[in-house]
């Protein structure tokens, strides 16, 4: 879309041609362009996503995730902030005028799930961010007359360990996952996410048997995995599973980049939370609070976009893909 508004703008210079085209588009987006021997980046003006410039010897690098600079040896110089327009040619970084301002936009979701965890987003480390969560959970949502705590790997991983610091309850490895097997949110069919489940984990007997557990995963969006996961977990033995969830219930579909599900698909934004404890099959359920992502995130509540959570939409969401309605978020008590 931006390739065919480039194409139709009558200004002559690259640069001017971008801008055109910017002004045409809303929401978010973080790119690399070349025209050329030339580089550009370029960051919405609420800069949902993030974007990382880095230096590898004469060269300039920019990439997502500041994990990307370590694997080539690359030096991190800084984040490229909301609304930022660099032009990079031979040696020389350039500050062209940024996009007209805008407030910012943070996805929270970057630092729950999407980035890796050794990663800086946003001003932030991941891992740390993911730990504070995992505190934050065990605070909100304790687990008394449990025997351990484990994560539903990989991305939950420090969350679970900020759980046990918290709680003080032994942090075990109960689940070992298979690393090639992608996402299974995010895939199309309902079959295709039952096949992945069965095969991208494994449970621990000689962990699980007897024992009442607490499993600590990120978020929960269909219940697909997650219900797969419980029934394993029971097969293995554990007496007890009590499922904690380190962000709020996901109540609206994502609008700005990632291919989330439609609000009928939301296990949160159809089912109440006694509802979907019974469809997990678990003795327990938390949600993180809202307010308990934006403590572990920390800096300003509003810097960040939350829209999934709570329904709030930075920009206009057209009728035709869902509207604005938002569910409201269900109380997080324990069951």
């Amino acid at each position: 879309m931006l390739i065919h508004l480039i194409a139709r703008s009558e200004a002559r210079e690259p640069e001017d041609q971008l801008l055109d085209a910017l002004e045409r588009v809303e929401g978010a987006y973080s790119l690399v362009v070349t025209i050329g021997r030339t580089l550009y980046a370029i960051v919405d003006a609420r800069g949902f996503r993030p974007l990382w410039l880095g230096k590898l010897g004469s060269g300039h690098v920019v990439t997502s995730e500041t994990c990307a600079l370590d694997l080539i040896g690359a030096t991190p110089v800084r984040e490229i902030g909301p609304g930022e327009f660099l032009r990079i040619s031979g040696g020389d970084v350039d500050r062209l005028p940024p996009l007209p301002q805008k407030p910012h936009k943070r996805c929270i979701f970057e630092l729950v799930y999407f980035s890796r965890p050794d990663s800086t987003i946003f001003g932030r480390s991941v891992d740390r961010v993911r730990r504070a969560l995992g505190r934050e959970l065990a605070r909100e949502h304790p687990a008394p007359g449990t025997d351990c705590v484990f994560s539903v790997p990989d991305s939950s991983n420090a969350m679970a360990l900020g759980f046990a610091e918290e709680s003080g309850l032994k942090l075990e490895h109960a689940l070992i996952r298979n690393h090639y097997v992608g996402r299974t949110f995010i895939n199309p069919t309902q079959a295709g996410r039952n096949a992945k489940v069965k095969i991208k984990f494994n449970p621990v007997r000689e962990v699980l048997a007897g024992k009442k557990v607490v499993v600590v995963d990120d978020s929960l969006v269909r219940g697909t995995t997650s219900r797969g996961l419980v029934q394993m977990i029971r097969q293995a033995g554990a007496a007890e599973v009590h499922f904690r969830l380190a962000s709020a219930p996901i109540t609206g579909p994502c609008y700005y980049g990632i291919d989330t599900p439609t609000k009928g698909e939301l296990i949160a934004a159809t089912h109440s939370l006694e509802e979907i404890r019974r469809h997990l099959g678990v003795d327990s359920l938390g949600y993180l609070s809202l307010a308990g992502m934006r403590r572990a995130a920390g800096g300003n509540p509003a810097e960040f976009c939350d829209a999934c959570f709570s329904g709030d939409y930075p920009t206009p969401v057209p009728d035709e893909i869902g509207g604005r309605q938002a569910v409201p978020l269900q109380p997080t008590l324990t069951v």
